[in-house]
């Protein structure tokens, strides 16, 4: 099948360049669209108790956004900072959409920092205004305050932060994408030896970038694409266009050893096109199980990430093969650059060979090793990210910060209760009542929200403890075990945590489960073994925590604070370790396919098993190194933006990567295939297939 599909590129490489050609265009002219279409993307499902509290809590008492100035520098009852902010306030009341504004001269609920030298300007928007108006008076009134005369005034709130966050999604995907492909060709050049064969996983890694903003931009117009996923995705599909278009080129750099460059070409894509399709089915299955989760951020990411895998695959088994037709005579065999598949000496060979020597200590070694990178996972702190995971830099997380420092004393945000019966209700006084006596450890003050419909009661408890502390989660979990007479829901940030990481939990048994059944069924059609799967997965879940491990010890303990150029929140979004279960499994599985369809083609021409995983590691080992720097590079890239969430994605895949290519694949794989030696081999009578007989085809000389 593939060696026709390599005779049909061959043949026709001018219309399925053109084509491709046509796609990248179309992505550059139209792609743009997109950045116009992100949209902020919940993590909560909707049916969660947060979900539908908050929602019901928007119509009864529905509250505008809050547009917040924090004046710094002086003296808060100076007469001219008097003058300015009265003046500002006054003019700012007359903006039609402005709801109320609070200042401590002219309005209530004045503020006055903990330093004396600082006071706030609140501003509350209408409810009722749309998106692109509210955004619109936002910038108004922003601008408004920033002329108040004072040293400082940084202007900040829940929807600026938002909007901060997607402006800073965009810049750090344009400065990733700079960053990877400026070092990528560096990269390429070297592994290669030529700036032609450099140049064409480059050029599918352009194809794929503008090709995934046009498929996105499709999906925009039926489901939710947000800022977030938009990096994500973007630096999967950069990543994996590279990978499978090394595979390709690498493979056919060694047939020119042997082949004419038609033949090289035919036969290259005949041995690899396979590993590739294989490859990315896995991953695109694998993306396709985050929709088990049923969250709205983990599904944009899914559907968005599925798709632009199914890209990627389908330009490197055609465009690639295609553009080697046009420049297959300008390309050198293998052995030149660092690229070297006939040497003994390459890092993955190396290792494999003192596996083999002591199996058993080097499988244990690596296994306890790996649990020592995991340990700090027992402490983590998985959240949701705020205005803390933008760079410092950004006004609204100045704005932020200077709140929580000198008017908040660093207290986490109100856990809401909605309570469905009055206030005047003598259970609803008891219930009150009850909150500030038997939870006084958690509860600092507790409020009645004003002007709520009759019927109602929401409460407004501020916990004590500092933002993210424990104290918090306890409250949520008390509030919500009382027994009540009436109907009673929780919301606020604390409570979509708890409500996420419930949901997350109760969902990845199913999300495992189609990881486990892609792996399985996948690598057993291409070993024939149900063993060599199953050990897969048992191997990817040890890179998986042992990257986890490291992460929390970078982002939440800050370790990576100087070196990676943020500040530390205390803890690790928690979104970033389901994508990287799914990432780690999914990518994992290109390395696993990689080195185990050369281990197979060993094995079938002569069935020792040590005998081919050392040869079958010795010639794809240089490939599956130089991948491994090359999709290491591109994740790299995504660590110089500013968002930490994203900066987790990146070192996590960077580090995954680094103990996958080095650590599993080197010594532990050889390690555990020498122990099991024919054992790898094994299925069920009703599973084995009967091997067909060497041909010229599937003879590795």
């Amino acid at each position: 099948m593939f060696a026709k599909l390599g005779t049909l590129m061959d043949r026709h490489r001018w219309p399925v360049i053109g084509l491709w050609l046509a796609v990248t265009v179309a992505g550059a002219v139209f792609g743009g669209g997109l950045f116009d279409r992100l949209v902020e993307t919940s993590t909560n499902r909707a049916d969660s108790e947060s979900a539908v509290a908050q929602r019901r809590i928007d119509e009864l008492a529905p509250q505008g956004s809050m547009v917040i100035a924090v004046i710094e520098g002086r003296e808060v009852y100076d007469g001219g900072l008097n003058a300015s902010v009265s003046k500002a306030a006054q003019e700012i009341r007359g903006m039609p959409g402005v709801k109320e504004v609070n200042d401590l001269y002219t309005g209530p609920g004045g503020q006055i920092g903990a330093d004396n030298m600082s006071t706030t300007v609140r501003v509350e928007l209408d409810p009722k205004l749309g998106d692109a108006d509210r955004e619109q008076l936002e910038d108004k009134v922003k601008a408004r305050l920033e002329q108040i005369e004072a040293p400082s005034v940084k202007v900040g709130g829940t929807k600026i932060a938002e909007r901060a966050f997607a402006e800073q999604s965009v810049h750090d995907l344009a400065i990733g994408e700079s960053v990877a492909f400026a070092a990528l060709l560096v990269a390429l050049v070297l592994i290669f030896g030529g700036v032609i064969a450099a140049s064409l996983p480059l050029a599918v890694a352009i194809v794929g970038v503008t090709g995934s903003l046009l498929l996105l931009l499709g999906l925009s117009h039926v489901t939710k694409v947000s800022e977030y996923s938009l990096n994500v995705v973007t630096l999967l599909g950069i990543g994996l266009a590279v990978d499978y278009s090394l595979l390709i080129v690498a493979r056919f750099r060694e047939e020119l050893l042997q082949h004419e460059p038609t033949e090289a070409l035919v036969t290259a894509v005949a041995r690899s096109g396979r590993a590739v399709a294989i490859s990315g089915i896995a991953v695109a299955l694998t993306l396709a199980g985050l929709t088990a989760f049923a969250e709205p951020l983990l599904a944009a990411v899914a559907l968005g990430g599925a798709a632009v895998v199914v890209l990627a695959t389908l330009a490197a088994l055609t465009l690639v093969p295609a553009l080697l037709a046009v420049a297959k005579n300008k390309i050198k065999p293998a052995g030149e650059g660092l690229w070297k598949p006939r040497g003994d000496r390459n890092l993955l060979a190396r290792l494999a060979t003192r596996a083999q020597k002591a199996p058993g200590p080097v499988a244990l070694g690596v296994t306890i090793g790996l649990l020592v990178l995991a340990a700090p996972l027992l402490g983590a702190n998985f959240a949701n990210s705020d205005a803390r995971a933008l760079p410092h830099s950004n006004e609204a997380r100045q704005a932020y910060d200077a709140l929580q420092s000198k008017f908040n004393n660093n207290q986490p945000e109100d856990v809401v209760v909605l309570v469905e019966a009055g206030p005047e209700r003598a259970d609803v006084r008891m219930f009150m009542n009850q909150i500030n006596g038997e939870l006084q450890t958690y509860v600092f003050r507790l409020e009645v929200r004003p002007d709520v419909p009759k019927g109602y009661t929401i409460l407004d408890l501020t916990p004590k403890g500092e933002v993210g502390g424990a104290e918090s989660g306890e409250l949520v979990r008390r509030i919500r075990a009382m027994q009540t007479p009436f109907a009673k829901s929780v919301t606020g940030p604390t409570a979509e945590v708890i409500d996420y990481r419930q949901s997350l939990a109760e969902r990845l048994p199913l999300a495992g489960l189609v990881v486990l059944l892609v792996t399985v069924v996948l690598l057993f059609a291409l070993t024939g073994s149900v063993i060599i799967p199953l050990k897969a997965v048992l191997m990817n879940l040890l890179t998986l925590l042992a990257t986890l491990g490291v992460l929390v010890v970078v982002f939440q303990w800050g370790w990576g604070q100087i070196p990676l150029f943020f500040d530390s929140w205390g803890g690790v979004d928690l979104t970033t370790p389901v994508l990287l279960f799914v990432f780690i499994f999914g990518l994992s599985m290109d390395y696993e396919v990689f080195l185990l369809a050369r281990i197979k083609e060993e094995y079938d021409q002569r069935p020792d098993t040590n005998r081919a995983v050392l040869r079958g590691i010795t010639r794809s080992g240089p490939v599956v190194t130089a991948a491994a720097i090359c999709i290491g590079i591109v994740f790299l890239g995504f660590t110089f933006g500013g968002l930490v969430a994203v900066k987790e994605i990146g070192v996590g895949m960077t580090v995954a990567v680094l103990i996958d290519v080095t650590v599993v694949r080197g010594l532990l794989l050889p390690a555990l295939m020498t122990m099991l030696d024919s054992w790898n081999w094994w299925a069920p009578p009703f599973l084995r297939r009967r091997p067909a007989p060497p041909t010229r085809s599937t003879v590795v000389v």
